[in-house]
C-alpha cells in the first residue's frame, strides 16, 4: 500500500514539476504588431450576417459575432472564436492563422420554426492585419449538434460541415 501512495506522489510531484515548462505556451507572434487592439466590423458567416469585435492580443485574435440568419424567420446567431499566426506573407502581420469555433452554426426549418443549431469546429483563414484594419477569409470544418423536430425525426444530423466566412473591421 505505502508503494501505491509513493507512486501518486511521484506522479504528482513530476506533473507540477511539468506544468512549470514555457514549451507548451504558444509563440507571441504579434507582441510587436502594429494594430489596433480593439476592433469593430460587420461580415458573414455561411448565412449569418453578424455584427464583430476583433481583440487583437500577443497570441493571436480573439472575435466574437453576433447577428442573424437570412433563412426563415431571421434567427439569431453567434460564434466565438480565436486565431493564431502559423504564417506570415508579407509586412504588417498578414498570413495564414489557424483557429477554432464555437457556436451557431447554422438555421434549421423544425416545422413551425427555425432553430439554430450549435456547434464548432476549426478553420484556416488569410488575415490582412493593419493598423486601420482587419479583414478576414476563412474556410472552417465543423460539426453542429443533432437536430430533432417536435415529432422526433431528425432534421439534421452530426456531421462534418463547411464554414465559409469574411468579416472586415476597423481599429478603435
Amino acid at each position: 500500500m505505502n508503494k501505491a501512495y509513493s507512486l501518486l506522489v511521484l506522479a504528482f510531484i513530476a506533473n507540477a514539476a511539468s506544468a512549470q515548462d514555457g514549451g507548451f505556451l504558444p509563440e507571441a507572434n504579434l507582441a510587436g504588431a502594429d494594430a489596433a487592439k480593439l476592433n469593430v466590423g460587420a461580415g458573414f458567416t455561411q448565412k449569418l450576417i453578424h455584427l464583430n469585435t476583433e481583440w487583437v492580443n500577443p497570441y493571436g485574435i480573439a472575435y466574437a459575432k453576433a447577428g442573424v440568419f437570412l433563412n426563415g424567420d431571421k434567427t439569431f446567431g453567434g460564434q466565438i472564436g480565436f486565431r493564431h499566426p502559423v504564417h506570415f506573407t508579407g509586412k504588417d502581420k498578414n498570413g495564414y492563422y489557424l483557429g477554432v469555433y464555437a457556436g451557431h452554426i447554422e438555421s434549421k426549418d423544425v416545422g413551425d420554426e427555425f432553430k439554430s443549431r450549435l456547434g464548432g469546429g476549426v478553420d484556416l483563414a488569410y488575415v490582412m492585419l493593419s493598423k486601420e484594419r482587419i479583414s478576414t477569409f476563412s474556410v472552417g470544418i465543423g460539426a453542429g449538434e443533432k437536430l430533432t423536430d417536435n415529432n422526433g425525426y431528425t432534421v439534421a444530423e452530426t456531421e462534418p460541415k463547411l464554414q465559409f466566412s469574411y468579416t472586415l473591421s476597423i481599429g478603435l
